[in-house]
């Protein structure tokens, strides 16, 4: 009985390795997550409130503006929507009001966890990974954010865009990442949703895993991807 459950658990172990080694994945030492969309289901609520935002101070912003715009950093997002709308755009004016309009939303309604975040969490502390989070957004924000779901002590580093010269999608961030954790890009896997992360990480030269939340990986994307997984829950079937 003994042997044989053992046998069964030495298959499991091996098929796993082996799939791992077959992904490309067997030389991860460290897992990096993006927050909004990957930890945190706020990337639908964002998007609201940047059109809100806008039409409130009289422009004509679309949902498709808001989505291009996921996960950069402010002087990059503010060129993006002056281009698509106008220099006459207020990004300031139209960002203050949409973090306004934010905050109302998680006071009333809280904040809500991606599935599996827990579970994952978990298995790679098991497993011996190193964890971090490399967000567009600024430390107090992320603070607040990744504390209120119960998982900002998780992490062996938290990293923002206010940390670095230049925010996603350039690829500073993630190098910053690596370096605060002591690994090599090329030893650590991006967990990122949209365009704009996946090619911040990919640059850094990060294994980048792409849990799409709101839009599928256009064909540019799709190149820059080392795998797409369905749910966050996913990625212990493969490390």
């Amino acid at each position: 009985m003994n042997k044989n459950c053992n046998g069964s658990k030495f298959f499991i172990q091996f098929n796993a390795f082996f799939n791992s080694m077959e992904r490309g994945f067997y030389m991860v030492h460290a897992v990096i997550f993006d927050m909004d969309g990957v930890l945190i289901d706020t990337e639908k609520y964002l998007v609201k409130y940047w059109c809100q935002a806008a039409k409130e101070l009289g422009f004509e912003m679309k949902r498709e503006h808001a989505l291009l715009i996921r996960s950069l950093a402010a002087n990059f997002a503010e060129a993006k929507l002056k281009e698509l709308l106008g220099e006459q755009f207020d990004y300031k004016a139209v960002r203050s009001r949409r973090k306004e309009l934010m905050s109302s939303h998680i006071k009333q309604y809280g904040l809500e966890k991606k599935r599996d975040v827990d579970q994952t969490l978990a298995y790679l502390k098991k497993k011996g990974y190193k964890t971090a989070v490399a967000t567009a957004s600024d430390f107090e924000r992320t603070k607040v954010y990744l504390e209120q779901i119960g998982i900002y002590e998780k992490f062996d580093k938290v990293v923002c865009a206010t940390m670095v010269q230049n925010g996603k999608p350039m690829p500073d961030i993630y190098l910053y990442a690596c370096e605060q954790i002591g690994e090599m890009p090329e030893n650590c896997v991006a967990v990122e949703d949209s365009p704009n992360g996946v090619l911040s990480a990919s640059l850094a030269g990060l294994k980048t895993i792409m849990v799409p939340d709101l839009t599928k990986p256009d064909e540019e994307t799709k190149k820059r991807i080392y795998w797409q997984i369905e749910r966050l829950g996913d990625l212990t079937s493969l490390l």
